[in-house]
């Protein structure tokens, strides 16, 4: 029957299939979260609660790994929806793709508000309110319950697949994925933070020195990538330390310039 997507039809689809929605509903979710609540309204940033962090500059660092983490899971996601393509033909396909992001958005909140704001208290979702708390709460039951419910309600009830092509759906999920992660790796504003990718053959005293030269301190480094806080009273330039091949603010940008070996 078209009238309903049958227990035959669902269990059809193969396992790769729900995956790829689950794990870019997850990303997608994510990126929500991080360009959101970290970057437009600045309401706290990955570990606020987090004593011995630093400053603003180290604290938009570790947003931008968040973000990196992100990154590595829409890859999981369009890998899994790549190799599920045929299946994308199939009835009930657009149908299955949406409602398992649904549930892959809400359960990244669950997780989220279970294990960051209440189990490890790294943040809230509103540092600065009377009652974080509520916000918490709030925040947990329309973020996370809800697509949830609607995810597993939607894949599970009557109705057909409403004009919602598998490949359609598919482009449009993909799309909305690399087009948050394009805006989560976007500098907040005010960030002296930066990564500094310097050139093969590069020893680890002579980066810190330039760094130090260019007038920036090091946080970290891994991979030949270099975390830096720049002086105050820059404003968003960005001294190029001798030897360096980038500099951005961009984790992901770098990490990916990084492991290429460049």
């Amino acid at each position: 029957m078209r009238g309903r997507l049958s227990k035959g039809a669902r269990r059809g689809q193969p396992g790769a299939l729900h995956w790829a929605g689950y794990l870019l509903g997850f990303a997608f979710s994510g990126f929500f979260d991080g360009i959101v609540l970290h970057q437009i309204l600045q309401w706290h940033h990955l570990l606020s609660l987090v004593e011995g962090v630093g400053g603003i500059g180290r604290q938009i660092l570790f947003d931008g790994l968040f973000h990196a983490a992100m990154y590595l899971v829409a890859a999981a996601g369009l890998a899994m929806l790549w190799r599920s393509r045929r299946a994308l033909a199939g009835y009930g396909a657009g149908r299955v793709v949406l409602a398992d992001a649904l549930i892959g958005f809400g359960a990244w909140n669950v997780l989220d508000g279970v294990l960051s704001h209440w189990v490890l208290a790294i943040h809230r979702i509103r540092l600065d309110a009377a009652n974080p708390l509520l916000w918490d709460l709030g925040w947990f039951a329309l973020f996370g319950l809800v697509p949830l419910a609607l995810g597993l309600l939607w894949r599970r009830g009557p109705g057909a697949d409403g004009g919602l092509g598998g490949p359609s759906t598919a482009l449009a999920m993909a799309l909305a994925v690399l087009l948050g992660g394009a805006w989560a790796a976007q500098p907040p504003p005010g960030t002296s933070g930066a990564l500094v990718l310097f050139r093969p053959g590069y020893s680890d005293g002579e980066a810190f020195n330039a760094i130090r030269a260019a007038g920036g301190s090091p946080l970290w480094t891994s991979g030949g990538v270099w975390a830096v806080q720049w002086g105050e009273g820059r404003g968003t330039a960005r001294p190029i330390p001798a030897g360096a091949l980038l500099v951005s603010t961009s984790l992901p940008g770098g990490g990916c310039l990084a492991f290429s070996r460049v």
